[in-house]
């Protein structure tokens, strides 16, 4: 049996899988094997299987047997393995060391690099899998490295002909599961005479 993955969030008392067998007497079900932890608790006549306590992630996956028993004859018996797997959910989003950054920006430079912004998540595995990207502002002018997060400029400013301040507003989003969380920071932009 390979039932659906249980969220490390389950609680007690949650359906999990029901073992059921072909034979023309009643039988007695019983977990024999394979959950030392006592996660799980099986109802022994009808075969329903329940976790009995909160799922701790790194214990899993976890494999354990069921025996079906002839009520009437202990020694007339059959075994199924159970191979219960536990999603680690997404807890925490992306979070900037601050939501408001400032970056001075020389005019009449050529493309280059701005700053360099960096989120933190405290998921792990692909939860905690960080892509940058911008939000709002002039996309025309500025681009984001996804992977490392450096913010760019993508042409030169001249101090006299344009706007002396930008606004760029930048997400960090994580691969999770079930949903992906985003964190924001805005960068101002200032451009220096």
């Amino acid at each position: 049996y390979q039932p659906a993955p249980l969220s490390e969030k389950t609680l007690p008392d949650t359906f999990v899988v029901h073992i059921d067998v072909l034979y023309k007497y009643p039988v007695i079900y019983s977990i024999v094997s394979g959950d030392e932890k006592g996660y799980f608790i099986i109802d022994s006549s009808t075969g329903i299987v329940r976790t009995r306590k909160n799922l701790e992630l790194e214990d899993f996956p976890a494999i354990f047997n069921v025996r079906a028993t002839d009520s009437s004859t202990a020694s007339v018996f059959n075994e199924v393995s159970v191979n219960v797997t536990v999603i680690d959910e997404n807890d925490f989003p992306p979070v900037f060391p601050s939501s408001l950054l400032e970056a001075r920006l020389e005019e009449n430079l050529p493309a280059t690099q701005i700053i360099q912004l960096e989120a933190r998540d405290n998921d792990t595995g692909r939860n905690g899998f960080l892509t940058y990207g911008i939000l709002s502002g002039d996309r025309l002018k500025f681009r984001i490295d996804e992977a490392t997060g450096i913010l760019y400029s993508t042409t030169s400013f001249d101090y006299e002909e344009e706007p002396t301040e930008y606004q760029v507003v930048i997400y960090a989003e994580d691969d999770g599961i079930p949903e992906k969380k985003r964190g924001y920071c805005t960068v101002v932009i200032k451009i220096i005479d």
